[in-house]
């Protein structure tokens, strides 16, 4: 009932002519996105209290609480969490309208923000982003690096539409696109304790031995191996783990240092398998393959810009699969 008396509320509004404008909606969505109402302000250009006073706005002509406010957080009520997912669409509309007249005027503009994992910011996105800015030079770019799991919490959440991780978390909400594939291997220092050689397959027990450095939870690389060891019967429990840790950089300085081995994407060691200054392996018996993904939500509705990119990563992976 209290959905309907909301949806209600907002289509009266509209046809009153008192409705809400653009400027209170986008202040809504991004108090929701940030919880604070400081963080909205700085990010919109205003000053607090004329955020604190559009959201007033908003809750009296709704006749509604949209947020409750915490000495800790913002979070959105129930009510707000109805109108935050139509918030976003009235966004985009408008936004798709200016978009195809900016398209009609043969200029296309505004900004994108990227969520993506370590490895697709470093190794995949580069090249898409110089492509895109080819065909597209007046888009702008922000990219937000943060673990797989992240991702997918923030595009459920509705906090960004689409990124690009190395682990698929399930969610009945989320469509998971194919980019590239990808192997994980075990690394380990250039010394005389690890004579094979590289690429070599070895025993997986050398693991039971050794000092173990992971990423930290929640990373794609950690899920895939975890899982990969599990089916494998081997436990976390049962490893010598000294480290979790949630930069590859770091990782690699540490196994360099011979502080411990990890596992880290093969696209991340070029430089120093090429050095001489790692060494790689393939676990016998255990697959580390994995798959990067475009991820996004099935029934929100992207913003233009995004939908531009996401159609154009889409074509971009097609040509390269030829």
């Amino acid at each position: 009932m209290t959905n309907c008396i909301l949806l209600i509320t907002i289509i009266k509004e509209y046809e009153s002519g008192d409705a809400m404008d653009f400027r209170q909606l986008e202040t809504f969505v991004e108090v929701v996105k940030l919880k604070s109402f400081s963080k909205a302000a700085e990010k919109l250009y205003l000053t607090q209290p004329t955020v604190t006073n559009h959201i007033q706005n908003l809750e009296n002509e709704l006749g509604t609480l949209l947020l409750n406010r915490t000495e800790r957080k913002i979070t959105p009520t129930k009510a707000g969490n109805i109108l935050y997912k139509y918030a976003i669409d009235i966004l985009n509309i408008r936004d798709m309208a200016c978009f195809n007249l900016g398209v009609y005027r043969g200029k296309i503009e505004g900004h994108l923000e990227i969520s993506t994992s370590s490895i697709p910011k470093l190794y995949i996105l580069p090249q898409l982003i110089k492509s895109f800015s080819e065909k597209f030079p007046n888009v702008t770019f922000s990219i937000n690096n943060k673990d797989s799991k992240e991702v997918v919490k923030n595009i459920l959440d509705g906090i960004t539409d689409f990124g690009i991780i190395g682990a698929k978390y399930y969610s009945k909400h989320l469509e998971y696109v194919e980019l590239i594939d990808d192997n994980i291997v075990l690394i380990t220092p250039n010394n005389k304790k690890y004579p094979w050689e590289n690429n070599q397959e070895i025993n997986p027990k050398i693991l039971l031995n050794e000092r173990i450095i992971l990423r930290e939870l929640g990373s794609g690389t950690r899920h895939i191996v975890e899982k990969a060891l599990k089916e494998n019967d081997y436990s976390l429990n049962n490893l010598n783990i000294v480290a979790c840790v949630e930069d590859n950089e770091t990782i690699k300085k540490f196994t360099e240092l011979g502080i411990g081995i990890s596992f880290i994407s093969e696209k991340a060691i070029e430089k120093e398998i090429t050095n001489g200054t790692l060494k790689k392996f393939r676990l016998k018996g255990i697959n580390l393959t994995r798959k990067f993904y475009l991820i996004y939500h099935k029934n929100r509705q992207l913003s233009p810009l995004n939908l531009t990119f996401k159609e154009f990563i889409l074509n971009y992976i097609n040509k390269q699969n030829r």
